[in-house]
C-alpha cells in the first residue's frame, strides 16, 4: 500500500535541494580590513627597520650556520610540534571520514532461526530457518548535510594546521633565544672578567704602594673588596648559560643532561647584517597562523550552521536490498528470494524546535568566532607594535649605554694615572672604576637584550614558517 505521506515528503525534500545554510565568506566588516590594520607599522621608524617581506627563514638573517643547525634540529624533532603534526594527522582522518559520508553504503546479514509449533511435544525436531541479505543504500544529499560537514572538516584540517605552523613559529623562536641567551651570557662573562682583571690590577698596584709606604692598608681592603664584589656576579652569568643551554636540548627533543656542547662556548652575540625587515599591516595578517587559525575556525562553524539548518528537511537516499529467507529445506528455491528498491526518508520531523535550538547555537558560535577573529587580528598588531616600540627604544638606550661605557673607561684610565703618579686619591679611582664596571655591565647587558627584542619581532611578525 503506498504510504500517503511520501509524495508530501518527497516534495519538501526535493524543495530543500539547495545546500543548506550559509556558503562561508570571509570577513569583509572586521578589523583585519581597516586601513589602520594593514598599513605601515607605527612604530617601525628609523634606519633599523625595512619595509621589505619577512623571509620564512628569517633566523638565516644571522648567518650563522651553528644557529641554522639548531633550528632545523629543532624543527624536526621538538615534542611540541611532533604532538602538533600529530592532531593534524587526527583531523585529516576526520576530514576523510566525513568524505565518506557520500560513498555507498553496504550491510551484509544473515541468522539462522530454529521454531517449534506451540503445543507440539518437545521431542520433535524444530523448523530449521534461514535469513541471508544484502542492503545498500546511495545518499542523496539533496539538501548538503554531508557537504557541509566535508566543508566544515576541510575547514578544521586547515585551522589544525595553522596552529601547528605557530607551533613551529613558536620553537623557532624559542631556539633562536635560547642560543642568543647561551651566547649572551658568555659575552657578558667576558666583559666582566675584563672588569675583574682590571680590578685585580689596581688591588696589585695598591698593595705594592702600600708595601712602599704610600699606600694604606684601607686602600687596600678596599680594592679587595671591589675584586670581590664583580668576582660575585660571575657565576650567576654561568647559570644563565647553562640553564639556556638546558632549553636547548629540551627544544631539541633531548634530555637537558644531553645539551649541545658545541654551543657552550658561543660568546659572539647574533648580529643582523641589514635593516630588520617588518613589512606592513597587511603582510602580518596573512603571514600570522593564529589569524588564519581563527578564520578557518569561522569556515568550519559556518558549514556547522548550515549541517544544523539541514537537520530541518528530511534526509533522502536510494536503498535497496536482495535476500534470501525461508525453510532451511527451501533454501534457494524462488519462492525464498526477495528484494527491494526504492527512496528511503529520515526524518526528524517531531524534535523541530531541537532543531532550530541547535541552529541557534551553531549561529551563535559563528559570532563568537568573528569576534574572536578580530580579537586575534587586534593581538597580533599589538604585540608587533609593542616589540617594535621596545626595539627602537632599547637600541636608543643602549647607544646610550655604549657611550657611557666609553666615558667611563676614559675617566677610569686618567684616574689610574693620576693615582699612581699621587696626583688622585684612591677613592676616585675605586670611584672611577665601580663606574666603569657598572657601565661595561650594562652596555653588555643592553647590547644581548637586543637580540631578543629582535627575535621578539620575527615572533611577532609570526615568520618561520612557510
Amino acid at each position: 500500500m503506498r504510504n500517503p505521506l511520501y509524495a508530501p515528503l518527497l516534495a519538501l525534500s526535493l524543495a530543500a535541494c539547495a545546500t543548506a545554510g550559509p556558503d562561508y565568506r570571509p570577513p569583509e566588516q572586521s578589523a583585519a580590513t581597516t586601513p589602520g590594520a594593514t598599513g605601515a607599522f607605527h612604530s617601525a621608524q628609523g634606519g633599523q627597520f625595512s619595509q621589505a617581506e619577512l623571509p620564512d627563514h628569517w633566523w638565516r638573517l644571522y648567518a650563522d650556520p651553528q644557529l641554522d643547525a639548531l633550528v632545523e634540529q629543532a624543527l624536526s624533532a621538538n615534542a611540541d610540534l611532533r604532538s602538533a603534526n600529530a592532531n593534524l594527522e587526527k583531523a585529516q582522518a576526520v576530514l576523510r571520514e566525513a568524505q565518506a559520508g557520500r560513498d555507498i553504503t553496504t550491510t551484509i546479514s544473515g541468522g539462522e532461526t530454529i521454531a517449534r509449533a506451540s503445543g507440539v511435544s518437545q521431542h520433535l525436531p524444530g523448523t530449521v530457518g534461514y535469513d541471508l541479505g544484502l542492503a545498500a543504500s546511495y545518499p542523496l544529499d539533496l539538501n548538503g548535510r554531508i557537504k557541509r560537514a566535508i566543508e566544515a572538516s576541510g575547514a578544521d584540517v586547515e585551522a589544525v594546521t595553522a596552529a601547528r605552523d605557530y607551533v613551529r613559529v613558536s620553537v623557532a623562536a624559542a631556539t633562536t633565544q635560547a642560543y642568543a641567551q647561551v651566547c649572551a651570557a658568555n659575552y657578558t662573562l667576558t666583559v666582566n672578567r675584563k672588569v675583574v682583571a682590571l680590578q685585580r690590577d689596581t688591588l696589585d698596584a695598591t698593595r705594592r704602594l702600600a708595601k712602599g709606604g704610600r699606600g694604606t692598608a684601607f686602600d687596600v681592603s678596599r680594592a679587595q673588596a671591589a675584586v670581590d664584589v664583580s668576582e660575585a656576579a660571575l657565576p650567576g652569568f654561568a647559570a644563565q648559560r647553562q640553564n639556556a643551554l638546558y632549553l636547548l636540548a629540551t627544544l631539541l627533543g633531548r634530555a637537558p643532561a644531553d645539551y649541545p656542547r658545541e654551543v657552550e662556548n658561543c660568546a659572539t652575540l647574533p648580529t643582523l647584517g641589514q635593516p630588520l625587515p617588518v613589512g606592513d599591516g597587511a603582510a602580518l595578517i596573512r603571514r600570522r597562523p593564529d589569524i588564519r587559525q581563527a578564520e578557518r575556525t569561522i569556515a568550519g562553524d559556518t558549514a556547522r550552521l548550515g549541517v544544523a539548518t539541514a537537520d530541518l528537511y528530511p534526509q533522502v537516499s536510494i536503498g535497496g536490498s536482495v535476500g534470501l529467507t525461508g525453510p532451511l529445506k527451501d533454501f534457494g528455491s524462488g519462492s525464498a528470494f526477495g528484494f527491494s528498491l526504492g527512496p528511503l526518508l529520515s526524518w526528524r520531523f517531531p524534535n523541530r524546535p531541537v532543531v532550530k535550538a541547535q541552529i541557534a547555537q551553531a549561529d551563535a558560535q559563528v559570532k563568537a568566532d568573528l569576534a574572536g577573529f578580530d580579537a586575534s587580528v587586534l593581538e597580533a598588531l599589538r604585540q608587533t607594535e609593542t616589540a617594535l616600540e621596545t626595539y627602537r627604544r632599547n637600541a636608543e638606550q643602549a647607544g646610550a649605554l655604549d657611550r657611557a661605557r666609553d666615558s667611563a673607561g676614559v675617566s677610569a684610565g686618567q684616574a689610574g694615572k693620576l693615582f699612581r703618579f699621587g696626583r688622585g686619591d684612591f677613592l676616585s679611582l675605586l670611584d672611577a672604576q665601580r663606574s666603569l664596571a657598572s657601565a661595561e655591565a650594562s652596555a653588555a647587558a643592553a647590547r644581548a637584550q637586543l637580540v631578543q627584542d629582535q627575535i621578539a619581532i620575527f615572533l611577532a611578525l609570526g615568520g618561520g614558517w612557510s
